[in-house]
């Protein structure tokens, strides 16, 4: 489900990732040891990608329902964004990056031994276990958690939060869960339920939110905050807590179906657990300076005192629109392509890991450019389009978090491959650095708004400190990565940016240029309108730029999608 603040693609795929690699925090879709047996790149790719365009699709459209039945900058959608934040946050933090790091690769390897089904067994019992008992612990402590991550200038809506914080936080036990299931899923081959059971999750939480509105009706989020009852918290935290565990639990169809018996069965002495927990160690490092960045960010939004100004609820809501084209391309090309890397990476052919990577930087590089400006030329109307029923002022406080966020869309992509081949050697410490100068961003770019402008810029001033990390991290890293590679193939690499660049400033020109012609976008028609007419013609404008400027890397992108077109 696209829960606005949803942390990790490896958690929850059609989630927003809000904030999770805010400040250089592990990427949690990097970490999984490639499975057993894998696919061409290609199918691979397109396999995760359809799965999440269309959970993606379903996020979008919960998320505009969201907006419709709480509001989008009032203390209801803030109480709430802070609460569901927290599970997503506290699993990618505690329990994701043991999974990934410990658990995750033991059980691909677990089907390489003759004693696998009997190991993995083991695995999943120590791994629901230790997820059982954080669950329990951390819901009890959800009053400490809500003001850790919040500050409130309303005791009521602190109190507020932390009743619904009572209903999402046992989301962890699910998200572990679904992590552990998928990946035993994976390792045996099966790609397609892992990145298709979110969709579910999305259609259980969509119907939570129309039987709220239809048992209690619209929320006007400049009501009081005692106008909300407990009924509509147990409706929206139950239907948020329950689609994770439908997410989780569909799982178990796929597995049964592949053959899969699951025995509880304790002991794991002389595993080389010991040897993975070194890589965890440093993983969660990791993820504890990007949390940094992404408390802060939580704390300020949340602070915001003025009505209708931009606070959790809107950034959770741009992160979710900056996510979706790298969650589309960048995350299911990368996650394909590490089976390839480490296999490189671990083989000694330096050559192909380079190869690999400037392929994966080039590929994302054509995507993501034609993303950026068109996200941030159609963020007005688009932001219309998503929540048609809230104000001009609204919808331009999304608009001004999602133009600045967005410009980080590039460079995200790049840092995200780069994280690919620090886990190709497993080598999470040498990342640790880079993480601390982007939580070092993040967090001193947020406070400067904070302490320099007004109110209704904070959020923004945010998601622009956001963007300049992943810009910082990504030159960081590939200087880095040179050095390890003896090149990162630089002079294609910057070509194909140069001609991208041209390309997007020539798109966005167009599209402003049409909005100028349209006229002002006063409610959805207009908005969808632009939207539609925009993407056309910035594509149209941007595409061929590439073509003339004959830019390979356009047909691989495009080639695998049309192959598969032809087939059918």
């Amino acid at each position: 489900m696209t829960h606005p603040a949803t942390p990790a693609d490896d958690a929850d795929p059609d989630g927003t990732a809000a904030g999770s690699t805010a400040g250089g925090g592990t990427d949690p879709a990097v970490a999984p040891v490639p499975p057993t047996r894998s696919p061409g790149l290609g199918r691979s790719s397109l396999v995760m990608a359809s799965g999440t365009a269309a959970s993606r699709v379903m996020g979008l459209l919960n998320t505009t329902l969201l907006g419709w039945a709480i509001g989008l900058t009032g203390n209801f959608a803030n109480a709430f964004s802070v609460a569901n934040k927290l599970p997503n946050t506290l699993y990618l933090l505690i329990a994701g990056g043991v999974l990934n790091a410990v658990l995750v690769p033991q059980v691909v390897r677990a089907y390489r031994r003759a004693d696998g089904q009997q190991y993995v067994d083991r695995l999943l019992t120590l791994g629901i276990a230790l997820l059982g008992a954080l669950t329990v612990v951390l819901t009890i402590a959800a009053p400490l958690l809500v003001l850790f991550y919040s500050d409130f200038p309303d005791p009521r809506v602190t109190a507020l939060a932390t009743a619904l914080a009572f209903w999402c936080v046992p989301q962890i036990f699910f998200y572990g869960l679904y992590s552990l299931l998928g990946q035993v899923l994976n390792a045996r081959g099966s790609f397609g339920p892992y990145m298709w059971a979110p969709v579910v999750n999305n259609v259980v939480f969509i119907a939570g939110l129309l039987l709220l509105v239809h048992v209690h009706g619209q929320v006007d989020e400049f009501s009081p905050v005692d106008a909300w009852t407990a009924g509509q918290t147990a409706l929206l935290g139950g239907a948020a807590t329950l689609g994770i565990a439908v997410q989780a639990l569909v799982l178990l169809v796929p597995l049964y179906r592949s053959g899969f018996r699951y025995r509880p069965r304790w002991g794991l002495r002389g595993s080389g657990l010991g040897s993975a927990g070194r890589v965890a160690g440093w993983t969660f490092v990791g993820l504890v300076i990007g949390q940094v960045g992404v408390w802060r960010i939580s704390v300020v939004a949340s602070s915001v005192s003025e009505a209708g100004v931009a606070g959790n609820g809107v950034y959770d809501r741009a992160f979710l629109i900056f996510m979706l084209p790298h969650s589309l391309v960048t995350v299911s090309l990368a996650t394909a392509l590490f089976t390839r890397l480490s296999g490189r990476a671990a083989g000694g052919d330096t050559v192909g890991v380079r190869r690999d990577l400037s392929l994966g930087v080039r590929t994302v590089g054509v995507f993501t450019a034609l993303a950026t400006v068109g996200i941030a030329v159609l963020a007005f109307p688009l932001s219309r389009v998503m929540f048609p029923s809230q104000t001009d002022g609204q919808i331009h406080a999304l608009a001004t978090a999602i133009v600045p966020l967005v410009l980080g869309l590039v460079p995200f992509g790049i840092w995200s491959l780069c994280q690919r081949i620090y886990y190709a050697y497993e080598d999470a410490r040498s990342m640790v650095p880079i993480q601390v100068v982007m939580a070092v961003v993040v967090v001193g770019g947020t406070e400067l708004g904070r302490i320099t402008l007004d109110q209704q810029y904070w959020v923004a001033a945010a998601c622009a400190s956001m963007a300049l990390s992943y810009l910082v991290g990504a030159v960081i890293a590939l200087v880095a990565v040179r050095r390890r590679l003896d090149g990162v193939d630089g002079g294609r690499v910057l070509r194909l940016h140069l001609k991208a660049g041209l390309g997007a400033v020539l798109a966005a020109g167009a599209g402003l240029g049409l909005l100028a012609v349209l006229g002002p976008v006063q409610d959805f028609r207009d908005g969808l309108v632009a939207c539609v007419l925009g993407a056309v013609v910035m594509s149209g404008v941007y595409v061929g730029v590439l073509a003339l400027l004959r830019t390979p890397e356009l047909h691989g992108l495009v080639d695998p999608v049309l192959r598969r077109v032809r087939r059918r």
